[in-house]
């Protein structure tokens, strides 16, 4: 049965009140399955650095998301987009983008919950043929992916956000957004970014501010910048990222370099990607650490990792892949999304087999 056909029903079934309005909309039911079998393995405080095996639900998803035209180029836009743990059951409504706005010829505004866009730098030199998710994601150390809002991240969808997106005007377009706490506890996050896609180029520059989020009175900030280029054969992307915190000793600071190769293979695709994290420096007392960052010497961090995706249909793809996140004895960076909790110092791996399914 076509999938807007079912998303009519369910709509009906939900709110039979309004089921003239909405047959007259465009609503489609949409989502994604990735699951995975890993063996992973990293020092723990004991001592100890066992292998461990375990299934994972890589950022699952299900969602409904609809148009309606308001005639004049303008459209009322939704999407309610929650996770679904495949591996454990469970999940909340909602818990992933989920926003309403407006749309025309002028761009895109919305109002709801959704990832900010200095995430789409990750884009341009990120793991994309593994969906940049699971333990393969490359965002464990670039914007410290494993953290929440709350403990240092520039990587996460944040409450309370209205984002304008520009219309694509030859390749480049730009977005920014501001995300107002309902709480005395947190201040405001605030995010901008330029992208340009054209052809083989891809490029892109990304900034937040985290203002009074983490720490009452204290800000972070980060600046990413992107570039690829396609050449056929072979893809190659690099990013750089600046992180600053403000602590109670002073700023902490790091710089992060990455650059990805992918290439087809067959009918597959392959993917490697290595990225290096320098110490933590700047005025902060050695010592001071925000999530996996710490100031001081060997508190930098490396990720290498490979990967092969092949396309068993246009949805269905298997991939496998191999993820180490090399810590100095100081540093306790860990995977971005399923992490392994390891000692400061440790060095989480993983092998990942896995499959996805959109639909």
């Amino acid at each position: 049965m076509n999938k807007k056909l079912v998303a009519l029903a369910v709509a009906g079934a939900l709110a039979l009140p309004v089921a003239a309005q909405a047959q007259t909309a465009n609503v489609t039911l949409y989502g994604r399955a990735n699951m995975d079998v890993e063996m992973v393995n990293g020092r723990q405080a004991s001592g100890s650095n066992p292998n461990v095996f375990r299934v994972s639900s890589n950022s699952s998803n299900f969602g409904i998301r609809g148009t309606e035209s308001l005639g004049g180029g303008l459209s009322a836009i939704f999407q309610i987009e929650s996770g679904v743990p495949f591996d454990t059951g469970g999940g909340t409504l909602a818990t992933r983008d989920s926003f309403l706005g407006l749309q025309g010829p002028w761009g895109r505004v919305r109002l709801g919950n959704y990832h900010l866009p200095y995430d789409q730098v990750h884009d341009i030199f990120g793991s994309l043929p593994t969906l940049e998710t699971g333990i393969l994601a490359t965002s464990a150390i670039w914007a410290q992916g494993t953290e929440s809002k709350a403990t240092g991240t520039f990587d996460a969808r944040v409450a309370n956000s209205i984002r304008y997106d520009t219309p694509l005007m030859s390749g480049l377009t730009a977005a920014a957004s501001y995300s107002s706490q309902e709480n005395a506890i947190h201040g405001a996050v605030i995010s901008a970014n330029v992208i340009y896609r054209n052809g083989p180029i891809e490029a892109a520059f990304g900034w937040q501010q985290n203002e009074s989020f983490r720490i009452a009175g204290l800000d972070d900030n980060a600046y990413s910048a992107a570039a690829a280029y396609d050449f056929g054969f072979i893809r190659i992307g690099g990013g750089y990222e600046r992180l600053k915190y403000e602590t109670l000793t002073g700023d902490l600071k790091r710089n992060f370099w990455a650059g990805s190769l992918t290439a087809p293979v067959g009918v597959g695709t392959v993917y490697a990607m290595y990225g290096r994290a320098n110490d933590g420096s700047g005025s902060a007392a050695d010592g001071t650490r925000v999530g996996g960052l710490a100031k001081g010497s060997d508190t930098g961090s490396a990720q290498y990792e490979i990967s092969y995706t092949y396309p068993l249909s246009k949805r269905t793809n298997v991939y496998a892949g191999y993820v180490k996140i090399d810590n100095d004895s100081n540093a306790s960076y860990n995977f971005s999304v399923n992490p392994y909790p390891v000692a400061i110092g440790g060095k989480p791996a993983g092998f990942a087999l896995g499959m996805w399914h959109v639909f």
